[in-house]
Formats: C-alpha cells, structure tokens, sequence
C-alpha cells in the first residue's frame, strides 16, 4: 500500500521511546513515528493519556522521506476519526466475507492485496469493477464474494461548505439561482447571498473531491459572468 502526505491511517502504537511514538501501520509492516508535539495541541502532562502499546490510534500522514513516515495525531478531525474508524470496521467485515468464501486462502489473498492497496478501497471498487478480485479468486468464488458486498448498505459521508455570490448586475439573481441549480449537489440559500453547498459520497474522500469539483465548477463561471466569488 502507497501512502501519500495527507493520508489518514489505522496505526497500533507499538513502543514510545523519549518524546518519539512508535507506531505499526496496519495493513502494511511500515512503521511511522510521531513526536510529542503532534500528539496533542496543548501541554501534555501525561502521554499515556493519549496513547499506550497496543492502542489503535487513526493519524495523519505529513512527511515521507524515504523509510521515515512523519505522522500527527493532532491534525486528525473528528470527522475523519469517525470515517477512518467506520472504514476500518468494514474492512475487517471485508475480509471475514473473503476467508469464509475461499477458506484457508483467504489470509494468503488479503496480504497479496494489502501489498498494493487498502483492503477496503480494493473491495469498494471490485463492487464496480470485479476484474482484479476475478485475477485472485476466480470467476465463481468472485460472484459469491459481490453478491455478499452489494447486499450491504453502506452510510454516506457527508460534507457542507458555505459560499458567498454577490453582484451589482440587476439580472445577478437570475444567474445565480441558474448557476446553483444542480442535481449533483444539495444547494441551499442561507441570506442575502449565502449558501451551503452539501456533497455525499461512499467516503470522505469523494464527497471532498465532489465538493472541490463544484466550488471549481461555479467559480469558473460566476467569475465570467461579473460575479463575486467566496468560500466562508
């Protein structure tokens, strides 16, 4: 699994050493460090008030530099705490569907996947594109372990921005409600020319890059037509 700057992961503290956490990244035999500033934002009196050997512990990645992974625990959001950890529970229900339709292979299939990618993003897409997960397990056992998938209801995230449109063009209002009315987003008036825009998608992730996407979208063309653009 490629880790990239930015990246929330599922660690397991393994030793603290000074003012260095250690920390095992699941799903691969990476291991990250944190210091103590990046534990938490105020004094800490206590580390083991935040961390302890053995916790699961979801943090942010910030430097990779060579066999060095730089994590934070700080800069985690709530949000993404919640998403990483509802993500994590998946994954493992992922793996359980696997072991039980191949047997005894199944470990064997899970670590070839998790030297690529993130057992839950292989299976989110095999449930569009079963191809990859046909390679490992065959047509047959394949067909079992989608039909498993899709019979689980997954929970949207959701993310909410606010903007602000404002103009001296007599015809402003006209343009503007044309320039929000979309089916891919909930767009909702505030007042005198603020609005939220609501995005939905399987993770976090993709609801932001919807969200970014439609900022994009409409500051593109507010900016043609004469219009004050803002995210608050």
């Amino acid at each position: 699994m490629e880790l990239e700057t930015g990246d929330n992961i599922m660690c397991t503290v393994d030793r603290i050493v000074g003012t260095i956490v250690f920390v095992k990244i699941d799903g691969t035999n990476k291991e990250g460090s944190i210091t103590f500033s990046e534990i938490s934002p105020g004094r800490i009196r206590n580390i083991r008030d935040f961390v302890t050997p053995k916790k699961k512990i979801i943090c942010k990645v910030l430097k990779l530099s060579g066999d060095h992974i730089g994590l934070s625990l700080r800069r985690v959001t709530p949000k993404e705490q919640k998403e990483i950890r509802e993500q994590y529970q998946q994954e493992q229900s992922y793996k359980n569907i696997l072991k039980r339709i191949i047997g005894e292979k199944g470990q064997e299939i899970i670590d070839e996947i998790s030297k690529q990618e993130r057992i839950y993003d292989f299976f989110e897409e095999a449930k569009q594109d079963p191809s990859k997960l046909e390679k490992l397990i065959g047509a047959e056992s394949t067909q079992k372990v989608i039909e498993i998938l899709k019979s689980h209801k997954q929970k949207e995230v959701a993310i909410k921005k606010e903007i602000k449109l404002t103009t001296t063009n007599p015809k402003g209002l006209t343009i503007i409600k044309k320039l929000l009315d979309r089916e891919d987003a909930e767009i909702k008036y505030i007042s005198a020319g603020r609005y939220t825009i609501k995005t939905s998608a399987n993770n976090l992730k993709d609801a932001d890059k919807k969200q970014k996407e439609i900022q994009e979208e409409i500051e593109k063309e507010t900016k043609k037509q004469g219009i004050e653009f803002q995210i608050k």
